[in-house]
């Protein structure tokens, strides 16, 4: 049991930066809507949180929005980095241009973990509440393309504890030599896929890796879904796939700035 009360301003700031973190503006309304909290309180923490450095307002001034440095408070967390705000205008613009919902994953164990989605944000979108839910490295697209596309020697990895321990396809039978002749068709057209297998399962996706800046090393992966039936395939391999390329080029370059970024900031002396 904890020796003291909970710290009411503590706990109230960050229900704040927890409403925050879930869609990429939010107003005063927003917040009071899903913490109950009355507005001035609200403002106050909202200008707390913007003097501390984890909150900004936009330009127009309707609204916020969290700053990456609130990956400072997940140093200890290696679940989802700074590629989600590195990631988020990229996914944004995608779905602005085609309408279909964007979704950026990280590798979580054995299995990938959507750490953003633009699901909210695409009126047509085959899913929802796809944040924070775990996706398989064989069965999804997102999975795929971090598996396809990582190191040699971290496929290995990957393999073996998809073997031995559970995970999200583990209900479903996948021979190493299958599993193999995907990863090679999948090398080979630069591009992984999930394809509809089944009559109730209306959508597909595609998805392509994001790179650490100048290396091999696979920082995330980026996907887009939408309905089969409803998508020319030429209209994948010439518009979607090179979008989605290029979005995890542009990605990549802005992890590299916002690490550089982060690490040139001084220290604030107390």
């Amino acid at each position: 049991m904890a020796s003291y009360a909970p710290v009411s301003a503590v706990m109230r700031s960050l229900d704040v930066l927890v409403v925050l973190n879930q869609q990429c503006v939010s107003t005063v309304h927003d917040i009071h809507r899903a913490t109950g909290m009355p507005k001035p309180t609200i403002v106050r923490l909202l200008e707390t949180l913007i003097a501390a450095g984890f909150v900004s307002r936009i330009p127009d001034g309707k609204g916020y929005q969290v700053t990456s440095q609130v990956s400072a408070l997940s140093c200890g967390f290696h679940g989802a980095p700074l590629v989600v705000e590195a990631g988020r205008a990229w996914a944004q613009e995608l779905t602005r241009m085609y309408t279909w919902p964007v979704a950026i994953s990280v590798l979580d164990g054995n299995a990938m973990l959507v750490c953003y989605t633009t699901c909210g944000e695409s009126p047509i979108a085959p899913y929802h509440a796809l944040t924070y839910k775990h996706l398989g490295l064989v069965s999804k697209a997102l999975g795929r393309a971090y598996l396809a596309f990582c190191p040699p020697e971290e496929r290995r990895l990957l393999f073996r504890l998809l073997q031995t321990t559970q995970h999200p396809d583990s209900d479903q039978m996948y021979a190493l030599d299958l599993i193999e002749h995907m990863i090679e068709i999948t090398r080979r057209q630069q591009f992984a896929e999930r394809t509809k297998h089944y009559k109730d399962e209306a959508s597909s996706s595609v998805a392509v890796p994001i790179y650490e800046n100048g290396s091999n090393r696979v920082l995330a992966t980026i996907g887009m879904t939408y309905y089969a039936t409803a998508v020319k395939r030429s209209d994948i391999l010439e518009r979607f796939v090179p979008s989605l390329k290029a979005a995890a080029e542009g990605i990549s370059e802005n992890v590299e700035r916002l690490r550089t970024s982060m690490h040139a900031q001084p220290t604030r002396v107390q």
